[in-house]
């Protein structure tokens, strides 16, 4: 999905697509490192592409495209959904809008279609700010940050949100890449994921409670085949490397490449989606939505995994992806 009009550096953020029109994910930061390249976009501080060589590492979206089915979205002040957009906190109930009104829930949190401000952009790394103010159902201010950065071990990425309120406010993070091989569809790839436990959900998608991945199709500790199964849901007590990262794989049939995304120990939860019920018919299965997470989905109301930020307090968590060998 190479776009001829992506930015390759820091003094080139494409801003339109020619002739006056204005990109609908806004201004394009490209980084470099090797053969690597990263593309960010102004709209929500988003990673809308991500290769190595002529090698797709993400099932993102061309220049030209409105971003569809979270792609590459940052989720801030939560990820996944709120039931019924409805919580309370403090002894207060607050009611957000419904982003996701077909379920009748909230969804990814309120930054990812925000305009981000990059406040520094160098050949291998670019830094966003956001400002998050008080809206509906949301009365706090977060400043907000993203770091991405490109070096040998492919690229990472690092959230930070900071409250700037006089009273505490729940928080958690995510961010929805699709990982890909360059396949067209999923289903022949092999797939690992190192959840012990996922979270089984309901209609609305909020979780029913927790069970053991044991003699499930939701097993995946081991790599294989993914096959026809559909999955949409969140995985936790992930098993962690010595360096405190959760690693999903996604490898080529033959094991001749293949891509590989860590979470470190601020991210509890991974969400794994094979993308069946997407929107767009043509996106279904061709990418594995891996979506690192701070807290369980619907943890507004369960609490699960949520962080309550104090005033002037900052929370901080980083993941990232690498191109991964054969093996």
């Amino acid at each position: 999905m190479a776009d001829p009009q992506a930015a390759t550096g820091p003094a080139s953020a494409q801003q339109d697509g020619g002739e006056g029109q204005v990109f609908p994910s806004g201004r394009q930061y490209g980084i470099r490192h090797g053969d690597q390249l990263a593309v960010i976009t102004e709209v929500g501080g988003a990673l809308r592409e991500y290769r190595h060589g002529d090698r797709p590492l993400i099932d993102g979206y061309g220049a030209g495209e409105i971003c569809t089915g979270g792609r590459g979205q940052p989720l801030i002040p939560w990820p996944n959904r709120i039931g019924r957009g409805s919580y309370t906190w403090a002894g207060r109930q607050l009611q957000l809008d419904l982003s996701e009104p077909d379920k009748g829930g909230a969804i990814h949190g309120l930054t990812r279609w925000a305009n981000w401000r990059a406040d520094s952009h160098a050949e291998d790394r670019v830094s966003f700010s956001y400002t998050l103010h008080a809206c509906q159902g949301w009365e706090w201010v977060l400043d907000c940050r993203l770091d991405y950065l490109l070096d040998d071990g492919g690229l990472s990425v690092r959230t930070t949100a900071t409250n700037r309120s006089p009273t505490a406010c729940p928080y958690g993070t995510g961010a929805h890449p699709y990982l890909s091989t360059g396949a067209a569809a999923i289903d022949a790839d092999l797939a690992q994921v190192p959840g012990d436990t996922y979270l089984p959900v309901d209609e609305a998608g909020l979780p029913l409670g927790r069970k053991p991945v044991e003699g499930t199709p939701y097993d995946l500790r081991s790599l294989q085949e993914l096959g026809a199964r559909q999955i949409d849901v969140a995985y936790t007590d992930l098993s962690r490397d010595p360096d405190g990262r959760a690693r999903v794989r996604l490898i080529r049939p033959d094991r001749s490449a293949g891509v590989e995304l860590w979470a470190d120990e601020g991210y509890r939860y991974l969400e794994i989606f094979t993308g069946d019920t997407l929107p767009q018919p043509e996106r279904r299965r061709t990418g594995l939505g891996v979506e690192p997470m701070t807290c369980a989905p619907d943890a507004f109301n369960s609490g699960e995994g949520l962080v309550s930020l104090e005033p002037g307090q900052t929370h901080s968590a980083s993941w990232g992806i690498n191109p991964f060998p054969a093996l």
